[in-house]
């Protein structure tokens, strides 16, 4: 269990991941020149994440308005990259879900911007890599166990 101050130390800590997060996104898109929004990676990485939903839950997962989500999910389809899926609970509705050519897209993405970002950290020792590494885990493990619950209904952060 947390002492007050050190949960006043870890929400530091955490605000400041999130910071550093954002600025190393910026830098990542910066860096391989994609001419692709970020908004077309969230959505195919959101979709691969938390399965297919409705356009209106994945606008508002993905944090844009629904005219916005339909656009993006318009421009989606045109090149492949996402399914419509007649939902079984309400034949008037389709859910979205990625198509394996947008999974694969998203994964030449990541793997071009992998590359150009370990430019950066080539000169790390193995003890910083290790420590990347471990922090790495324990993030993913926080964004799993945040992704679990929201397949399961739960309110989202």
């Amino acid at each position: 269990m947390q002492s007050s101050t050190d949960t006043s130390g870890l929400t530091a800590l955490i605000g400041d991941l999130v910071s550093v997060n954002h600025r190393l996104t910026r830098l990542a898109a910066a860096a391989t020149a994609s001419a692709e929004s970020p908004a077309v990676w969230r959505t195919i990485a959101v979709l691969r994440d938390l399965g297919p939903m409705r356009l209106g839950e994945l606008a508002r997962v993905s944090r844009v308005s629904q005219p916005t989500m339909t656009k993006l999910v318009h421009t989606l389809d045109e090149r492949g990259w996402i399914r419509r899926i007649a939902d079984a609970n309400d034949a008037r509705a389709w859910l979205i879900s990625a198509d394996p050519s947008g999974l694969a897209a998203l994964d030449d993405w990541r793997e071009q911007l992998a590359g150009e970002m370990a430019l950066y950290f080539d000169d790390l020792a193995d003890d910083e890599r290790a420590a990347l590494a471990r922090a790495v885990a324990i993030i993913r493990t926080r964004i799993e166990r945040a992704d679990d619950a929201a397949r399961n209904g739960a309110p989202t952060a």
